[in-house]
């Protein structure tokens, strides 16, 4: 038998590990130790040394109700019996938890998801130059690759990892750039009417969601010219530059559109005279440039998306087609 405090302190490291690799962990009741989700998959963990209570695990059948749905559960077999073998379970010994361990914390530092083989049988932790996917170490690597491909942007300040967690659900994760055109503009001039002056000046920028149109504040000194990272997704524009631009201009003069009213005496009588004043559009001028703001999209029971530069959690689609609960 594996000794409660040894047992213990294998639950907890099993506990680290899983997380790292975004499951949701719970302890659950003797003779089995953790319970474990993550996107639709269900994992059950056991720490033993016993044999009688491995058969008994690798043999059984486990299932788990969530939101009504019946899922089959994984098995994850942690033992440092060298000699016992599993059919219907993952099997981890000295080898494959040390490694695990050791990338689980790697995985934290970095900032990255630790990836997990969890084939029934016993099974070899990935090498980082082994596997697709790669190891935490590979991870931490890949974060700085560059994809070759340079845009106009903000940059990204919010890991993938934090942007998970403030996201508040477990799901993948992708980093998109999502276009906009950051319009700077300038109005002059003034109409007087009667003895009131209206002056039409402005100056200050604005941004129009490429994609849907939602018009957004942005600070224009923040974007870079710099390659983005490797295997972020670009998003194509379904708004032009032109219109994108004289919409700018129509609001602006919305915006800065008054009504004058003149109170008048003619004897005993008092009336009112009431004109609206607008800026001249040949008083208004536009800058436009098209630039990128880095969202993560994490998809899980629900699709969240999470501003990479600000780190604020959208309450409104970047992209079409996307729900955001």
């Amino acid at each position: 038998m594996m000794e409660h405090d040894m047992r213990e302190k294998a639950r907890n490291a099993m506990r680290l590990i899983l997380e790292a690799a975004r499951f949701e962990v719970e302890e659950v009741d003797e003779p089995l130790d953790l319970s474990a989700v993550r996107d639709g998959e269900c994992l059950l963990v056991l720490c033993s040394n016993d044999p009688e209570l491995i058969g008994q695990f690798d043999k059984t059948n486990y299932s788990l109700m969530v939101d009504d749905h019946e899922l089959t559960c994984k098995k994850l077999l942690f033992t440092l019996e060298k000699d016992i073998v599993t059919e219907n379970c993952t099997q981890w010994g000295i080898e494959e938890f040390v490694q695990y361990a050791g990338e689980a914390v790697l995985a934290d530092i970095v900032a990255r998801e630790l990836t997990l083989d969890l084939t029934p049988g016993k099974a070899k932790a990935k090498k980082a130059a082994g596997t697709p996917a790669g190891s935490a170490a590979q991870a931490a690597v890949a974060e700085d690759e560059t994809s070759g491909i340079s845009i106009l942007h903000f940059p990204v300040k919010l890991s993938e990892q934090a942007a998970i967690r403030t996201a508040g659900i477990q799901g993948a994760a992708k980093l998109r750039f999502i276009p906009y055109y950051l319009i700077h503009y300038v109005s002059s001039g003034e109409q007087v009417y009667k003895d009131r002056r209206i002056p039409f000046d402005a100056d200050g920028w604005g941004a129009i969601n490429a994609i849907n149109g939602i018009k957004i504040d942005l600070d224009g000194t923040k974007v870079e010219d710099s390659e983005i990272p490797a295997n972020a997704e670009v998003s194509d524009s379904h708004i032009t530059k032109e219109e994108a631009s004289e919409r700018m201009i129509t609001e602006l003069i919305e915006r800065l559109t008054q009504k004058v009213r003149i109170k008048q005496e003619k004897g005993d009588a008092i009336f009112y005279e009431e004109k609206t004043l607008k800026p001249d559009r040949k008083n208004i001028s536009v800058e436009t440039k098209q630039v990128y703001i880095p969202v993560w999209q994490i998809r899980g029971k629900k699709i969240v998306e999470v501003n990479a530069f600000t780190g604020e959690l959208l309450s409104e689609p970047m992209d079409e087609g996307v729900e955001v609960f």
